[in-house]
Formats: structure tokens, C-alpha cells, sequence
């Protein structure tokens, strides 16, 4: 009866989300456009764009493909492995070569949003993003 009496009184608690473990959503990504290229067969072109909120960054990753960013809004701390971070603001751009680790890609801006347009080159079937391992 105790049990009843005690379950009964905690459902009538407000109860507010735990999340302990969750993580900060990640960056919006958009794919403008993805083509075959006919002049490298077995390989395709893609434009992308992606977002960041404030204060947001994406994970630890590595492209299989080559990249080329140009900041469309807001400002970008990028650091490719071997490579400073360096922080590029609207009209900006860098390029990273296949296979590089980039170890930080984030919104500079903690109260500002901030967006990216990426142009890459890659194998039909290699992967935009591979996270990462610690």
C-alpha cells in the first residue's frame, strides 16, 4: 500500500527532462547538389551547406574526399591535424586535401550563427563525414 501511496504522489510531481548524457545537437547539413563527374569516372562533385548555431561544433572527423569551404556567414574555427586552428570570417575559404583529420570545425561565435558552403570531390560510395575515434 506504501508503494501505491508513493508512486501515486510522485506522478503528480512536475516532472522535467533528464539528459545526462546527451550531446549537443549537431551541425545542419544540406546537400545542394551531388553529380556524377564524367571526366573522373567513379567519382562524383558535391555542394553542401552547413549550419552552425552559437557556440556550436561538429565532432573530431576526416573527409575520404577533398574539400574546398568558403564562409558564407558568421565566422569558422577550422584546424586540420599538423595544421594551427585558424578562425575564417564570411568570404573566406580554405581547402583540405583527402584523408585529412580535422580536428576542430566550429562556430567562432558564441551569440552568432554561422554558415559554410563546401564543394568536395569525392568516390561514389566514400562517406561526407567519418567520425573520429578518441
Amino acid at each position: 500500500m506504501k508503494t501505491l501511496c508513493l508512486i501515486a504522489t510522485l506522478s503528480l510531481l512536475p516532472l522535467a527532462p533528464v539528459y545526462a548524457h546527451e550531446t549537443a545537437p549537431s551541425e545542419k547539413i544540406n546537400v545542394l547538389q551531388e553529380k556524377m563527374l564524367k571526366n573522373l569516372p567513379g567519382n562524383k562533385a558535391m555542394m553542401l551547406t552547413v549550419d552552425y548555431a552559437p557556440g556550436q561544433s561538429s565532432v573530431a572527423h576526416k573527409h575520404e574526399g577533398t574539400a574546398m569551404a568558403y564562409v558564407l556567414e558568421g565566422a569558422i574555427t577550422s584546424q586540420v591535424q599538423g595544421e594551427p586552428a585558424t578562425t575564417y570570417k564570411a568570404g573566406e575559404f580554405w581547402y583540405e586535401a583527402a584523408g585529412s583529420e580535422h580536428l576542430v570545425s566550429k562556430n567562432a561565435s558564441s551569440t552568432e550563427p554561422a554558415k559554410l558552403l563546401v564543394f568536395m570531390v569525392m568516390g561514389k560510395d566514400e562517406a561526407v563525414l567519418i567520425p573520429l575515434k578518441n
